[in-house]
Order: structure tokens, then sequence, then C-alpha cells
């Protein structure tokens, strides 16, 4: 079991999360590019965790930044976990939801607002509250 507020099994996971899904939070998996529901995606409201249902980012801090998966410029505070990672030979951060431990993506230092941040989300990690 994790160290996070929501704890499950394995097989609890698996029994809640389609296939795509458990692949890309639990084995942290990367969905291909521009396939995702959320990369090209305009409504208002909150963005949350697929695993969890944790409120992770607003619509006022998406935008598009060509990369084939959605992207923000900042999380709402206290509910993302920064991990560094070292796979594919690449020195990067990782991003989990803080409540659930499910892998979300990736945080970049090459955003376009004045944040500088660029949180690369797997659209299949997280689903949407309309306003």
């Amino acid at each position: 079991m994790s160290n996070y507020p929501i704890k499950k099994t394995e097989a609890e996971w698996k029994n809640q999360l389609t296939e795509e899904e458990y692949r890309v939070l639990r084995q942290k998996g990367t969905e291909r590019p521009f396939t995702g529901k959320y990369n090209i995606h305009a409504e208002e409201g909150t963005y949350k965790c697929m695993g969890c249902n944790t409120a992770l980012f607003e619509s006022t801090s998406k935008f598009d930044s060509g990369c084939g998966w959605p992207s923000f410029d900042e999380s709402i505070e206290g509910t993302v976990e920064y991990i560094r990672d070292t796979t594919h030979g690449m020195i990067r951060t990782e991003i989990l939801c803080a409540n659930c431990g499910s892998h979300l993506g990736h945080v970049f230092d090459d955003g376009p607002t004045k944040t500088g941040q660029r949180y690369c989300v797997n659209s299949v990690s997280i689903d949407f509250d309309e306003k």
C-alpha cells in the first residue's frame, strides 16, 4: 500500500480503471500525442484526477502548447506531487496526484506564461467538471 490518503490494491485499481487508464495512471504510461480528448478542449471548469476525483487544474490555467497533450501553467495548490524522473535518458519532473499517487504526466520549465511552467498531462489521467 502507498503513503497517499487514497489507498487501493492493484486489483482495486484494475477494477476501477479502463486498461488504458490503468496503464497511464498506475504504470506511468503515456498516451499517444494528439489523441487525448482534452488536448483541444476549451470549456470552463475544473480538471480532476481520474483515479480519485481530486481537483487538479482550473481551465483558466490551460493553454495550447502544441505538444499534443493538455497543457496547464499551474496546478491547484497542494494537489500535485513532484518526483525526479530519469527514465528514457532524460531528466524530467514527473507529476502525480498528491491524493492517490496516480501518474499525470510531467512538468517542464518552458511554459510561455508568467509562471514559466508547462504541465504536460495525459488526457486519460484526468476528467472534467464543467462550470
